[in-house]
């Protein structure tokens, strides 16, 4: 029996992809976090009526994209987008972009797949480096984004 077959799907074989690189590079990542929808509600209290408040639906909202992975070099494309956000002082236009992450199986087949609209970085930082530790230094690049969709 195949992995795509068993259910729930295991969540530690999964790809992202970024439009600008094609998913060709720079899509490794330990952990991705953020994958939610919520409908914001707006109470209101009917005249008379005093057992109950209607919660009626106001929006849509998404939390923000986390992505980890180990520090990359400063020729990762990812890297470059993010400098262009972080460390241009505003000088250049924000480029926002689409992205997919992909549930895979194991035969590098995608099971289930969300997309997200108009991507951009918001906050990029490094894990505390420790002496007394023996792990790899990790990069937590937080993403926003208008919407998303699940697409498989």
């Amino acid at each position: 029996m195949s992995a795509s077959n068993l259910y729930p799907l295991p969540a530690f074989y999964f790809k992202v992809v970024f439009f600008a690189t094609l998913g060709l590079s720079d899509t490794s990542f330990q952990e991705v976090t953020g994958i939610a929808s919520e409908v914001e509600t707006e109470s209101v209290v009917e005249g008379g009526e005093n057992r109950y408040v209607h919660q009626l639906p106001k929006s849509v909202k998404h939390p923000n994209m986390v992505l980890k992975r180990g520090i990359a070099k400063m020729t990762s494309p990812l890297v470059i987008w993010c400098r262009s956000v972080m460390e241009a002082g505003f000088m250049t236009k924000i480029l926002p972009m689409p992205m997919i992450v992909y549930l895979m199986n194991e035969n590098k087949t995608p099971v289930r797949a969300w997309s997200f609209a108009n991507a951009y970085p918001v906050k990029w930082e490094v894990d505390s480096f420790n002496s007394t530790k023996n792990e790899v230094a990790i990069e937590k690049i937080e993403l926003s984004y208008n919407y998303s969709n699940r697409i498989i």
